[in-house]
C-alpha cells in the first residue's frame, strides 16, 4: 500500500481532518493507495495558493518557462518504472500502456516547454487615424485541471501542462481511481522546481466529489477549468462552469466508428483495428467502439480480425507483459458482459472472446451488430466491440453519424480521394485515413463534437483555449472627437 499527500502552496498537506480514501488493486482487492480526502477547504486552499503564486508566474519569461517544463518532461521519464507500478496497481494497467503513456505525457511537456515563445498576437488595421491596435494573448489566471484514470499519465499531464506554459498557475484534481498515478505527475513538476503554489495537487474521497469541485468552480480566482472523463459527468461540469460564467474545454465520451471501404488494404486495417480497440482494453476515449465493414469484403475482414485478437496475450500485469491487463473494476466487467448478453440475444454473434467472471477480459468482437444492440450505441469502454455490415459507402457515412458522440473516427481505402470524401462527411473532431482511431500527438488539436465535448487541447487551438485574447490599442497621432 503507498500512502501518498496533496500538494499545496509547494507544501506536502494530508486533508485538514485528516480524512484518507483507499483505492483498492481491481484484481485482488488489496489497498493499492491511500490518498487524502480533501474538503472544501483543502480545495479552496489550493484555489489561493494558486492564484497567490499567479503574479510572478505569469510575469516569468517563456525561456525560463521552456527551461522548467523541460525539466519537468525528464524527471517524468525518470520515473517510468514507479509510473508502471502504479498503474498496475491502482488500474491493472499494462507496462506497455504505462511506458505509452510515460512517453507521450513526457512529450506533451517538451512540446508546451516549445510553446512558450509561440503565444503570439497580431496587429489588426484599425479605421481611426494613428491607431496602433493589437490583439494580445495574456495568461487566464488559476486554470482547474481534471483528469481520469484511463490514460493517467497523458491526460494528468495535459491538464496542466500547456496551462503552465502560457503562464498560468494550475490546480491537478487527482482521479479517484489512481490517485499514486497523478501525484508521480506532480513529484514531476516538484523536481523540476517550478516554484511554490504554481502546480498545486488535490485528492479526493469519490463521495466528496461534488462538492470540492464545486467550491474550486466557483472561486474567483479559478478563470478556466479542463476536465477529460464520461459525458454524463462532463455535463454537470459544464452546467457548474455555465452559472459561473467560466470557460471550460471538456473532452469527453466516445463512440469511434473505424470505416472499412471495400478496397480498404486489409492488412492495415486488421492491424489499426486491434490496437485501436484493445489498447489497454478498450478503455480510452479514442478507442475504436464500433467497426462499420462494407459487406463485400466484411467475411474475410472479420475473420482475420479475429484471429489477431485471440492471439492477443492477457494477463495479470504484474506477472509479465500482457496487452491486455485488468479492466478497471467489476462494473466494467458487468457492463461488457450485458452487452454481450442483449447483443447475442438480438442475433449478434461472438466472433471471439465472451464474457468475464473477472476483471481479467478478453478481447471479444460481436458480429452482425444492429442498431436495436445496446452495444450499437452504448460506449463499452472495455474490450468488447461491435462490427456492423453495411452495403456501400453511404452506409457506412450514415451509420458512422449515428452516434451520440464525435471524437474520434478512422477509414481505411486504398482511393486516398475517396477516404477524404467519407472522412469530411464524419461528425468528429478527429479523423484518421488508413490510420487507428486511437492517435494522439501534443502539438494536434484534440477534441470532439456532439456528446465528445467543446473546446480543443494541444498546440496553437490550446493556447486559444487558455489565455485571454485582449485588444489594445495605442493612439500614436492626436485623434479628432466630435465633440
Amino acid at each position: 500500500m503507498k500512502a501518498i499527500s496533496m500538494l499545496i502552496g509547494g507544501e506536502s498537506a494530508q486533508a485538514n481532518n485528516k480524512a484518507t480514501f483507499d483505492r483498492l488493486n481491481p484484481l485482488d482487492g488489496t489497498v493499492a493507495t491511500r490518498a487524502p480526502a480533501a474538503t472544501v477547504a483543502d480545495a479552496i486552499a489550493a484555489v489561493e495558493a494558486a492564484a497567490k503564486a499567479f503574479p510572478a508566474w505569469s510575469a516569468t519569461g517563456p525561456s525560463k518557462r521552456r527551461e522548467l517544463l523541460t525539466k519537468a518532461a525528464h524527471a517524468l521519464e525518470s520515473k517510468a518504472a514507479a509510473f508502471a507500478e502504479a498503474v498496475a496497481a491502482e488500474t491493472g494497467g499494462s507496462a506497455i500502456w504505462a511506458g505509452f503513456n510515460v512517453h507521450l505525457a513526457a512529450g506533451t511537456l517538451l512540446e508546451a516547454a516549445a510553446m512558450t515563445t509561440q503565444i503570439s498576437g497580431e496587429v489588426i488595421p484599425s479605421d481611426v487615424p494613428g491607431s496602433l491596435a493589437m490583439g494580445v494573448r495574456q495568461p487566464a489566471g488559476v486554470v482547474l485541471g481534471m483528469a481520469p484514470w484511463n490514460a493517467p499519465i497523458i491526460l494528468g499531464v495535459r491538464a496542466v501542462a500547456l496551462p503552465l506554459a502560457c503562464g498560468n498557475t494550475v490546480i491537478l484534481k487527482g482521479s479517484e481511481l489512481c490517485p499514486a498515478t497523478h501525484g508521480l505527475i506532480v513529484e514531476a513538476f516538484q523536481e523540476a522546481g517550478l516554484p511554490k503554489g504554481v502546480v498545486n495537487f488535490v485528492t479526493n474521497a469519490p463521495a466528496d466529489a461534488a462538492a470540492v469541485v464545486e467550491a474550486m468552480i466557483a472561486h474567483p480566482a479559478v478563470r478556466r477549468i479542463n476536465f477529460t472523463g464520461s459525458t454524463r459527468v462532463g455535463k454537470i461540469i459544464a452546467e457548474s462552469c455555465a452559472r459561473h460564467l467560466k470557460p471550460a474545454v471538456l473532452e469527453l465520451g466516445g463512440k469511434a466508428p473505424l470505416i472499412i471501404l471495400a478496397d480498404a488494404d486489409l492488412d492495415a486495417a486488421v492491424n489499426a483495428a486491434a490496437f485501436g480497440a484493445f489498447a489497454n482494453s478498450g478503455q480510452i476515449c479514442m478507442s475504436t467502439e464500433r467497426i462499420i465493414v462494407d459487406d463485400n469484403i466484411a467475411s474475410e475482414f472479420v475473420s482475420r480480425l479475429a484471429a489477431k485478437a485471440k492471439a492477443l496475450p492477457l494477463g495479470d500485469p504484474r506477472k509479465g507483459p500482457v496487452v491486455l491487463g485488468s479492466v478497471v473494476d467489476k462494473s466494467t466487467v458487468e457492463r461488457c458482459n450485458a452487452l454481450i448478453e442483449d447483443a447475442v440475444s438480438k442475433g449478434a454473434v461472438v466472433v471471439c472472446g465472451g464474457k468475464a467472471d473477472s476483471t481479467l477480459f478478453p478481447a471479444t468482437l460481436l458480429d452482425h451488430v444492429t442498431p436495436d444492440m445496446n452495444i450499437y450505441s452504448d460506449e463499452s469502454f472495455g474490450p468488447v466491440k461491435g462490427i456492423v455490415r453495411v452495403n456501400g459507402d453511404e452506409e457506412a457515412i450514415a451509420c458512422a453519424n449515428d452516434n451520440e458522440y464525435g471524437l474520434a473516427s478512422a477509414v481505411f481505402s486504398r482511393d486516398t480521394a475517396r477516404a477524404m470524401r467519407v472522412a469530411q462527411r464524419i461528425e468528429s473532431g478527429i479523423c484518421h485515413i488508413n490510420g487507428p482511431t486511437v492517435h494522439d500527438e501534443a502539438q494536434m488539436p484534440f477534441g470532439g463534437v456532439k456528446g465528445s465535448g467543446i473546446g480543443r487541447f494541444g498546440g496553437k487551438a490550446g493556447v486559444a483555449e487558455f489565455t485571454d485574447l485582449r485588444w489594445i490599442t495605442i493612439q500614436t497621432t492626436a485623434r479628432h472627437y466630435p465633440f
